[in-house]
């Protein structure tokens, strides 16, 4: 997100984390600070294979709490970030069938190079945000360590699908184009309501 009057009303729906994608050749691409970022909630910077000297400017002049790595960066790319900056790390892997889960397996080892948080999206033909899904049920063959985030085209139809879809690492879902009325820019009501009956579902 960068417009700030829009992420003002998007942070006081409740959301937990706010991304900022730094890939330059995506659609929703943020140059410069806006005039506001969240206070509230956790800023999540998007990357796609940027430079370690990159993704650490980016952590200090927007106040990142997490990166999240949306390229082919490998273990040793993440304890090189983890030495250089205290944050927390996802590392996202594009998945299609049960067999792409086996790409997590070097990321699931002790060590410096154990992101915090796996996300699980579309492949597609960009690196994210292609507003498609993919068949969540082959995510019941991920029996790794690492909790993950669910994601790829999660839109306001999906609720019931989310409040049938259970696995025990699993610690929350990302919204992104289904909810936009313009790349970067969100439908505040829309997410509102999806929002509301997503957290009225969580606790029947």
């Amino acid at each position: 997100m960068r417009d700030a009057e829009n992420i003002r009303q998007v942070e006081a729906l409740g959301i937990d984390w706010l991304g900022l994608i730094f890939a330059p050749k995506s659609s929703r691409y943020v140059a410069e600070p806006p005039e506001y970022l969240p206070t509230r909630c956790k800023r999540v910077g998007v990357f796609v294979d940027a430079t370690i000297p990159e993704v650490v400017r980016r952590i200090d002049d927007f106040r990142l709490d997490i990166v999240q790595l949306h390229g082919h960066e490998s273990p040793s790319y993440i304890a090189e970030l983890r030495k250089a900056r205290a944050v927390s790390i996802i590392k996202v892997f594009s998945i299609a069938t049960a067999a792409d889960l086996r790409e997590t397996i070097p990321y699931g080892q002790a060590g410096c190079g154990f992101p915090d948080y796996f996300l699980f999206d579309t492949k597609g033909p960009l690196a994210g945000g292609n507003g498609t899904q993919f068949d969540w049920s082959v995510l019941s063959a991920y029996d790794g360590p690492i909790p993950f985030l669910l994601s790829g085209g999660i839109g306001p139809d999906d609720a019931e699908r989310l409040r049938a879809f259970h696995h025990p690492k699993c610690i929350g879902i990302d919204l992104n184009s289904r909810f936009e009325v313009a790349p970067a820019l969100k439908d505040v009501a829309l997410l509102h309501e999806f929002i509301k009956k997503i957290r009225y579902e969580q606790d029947q």
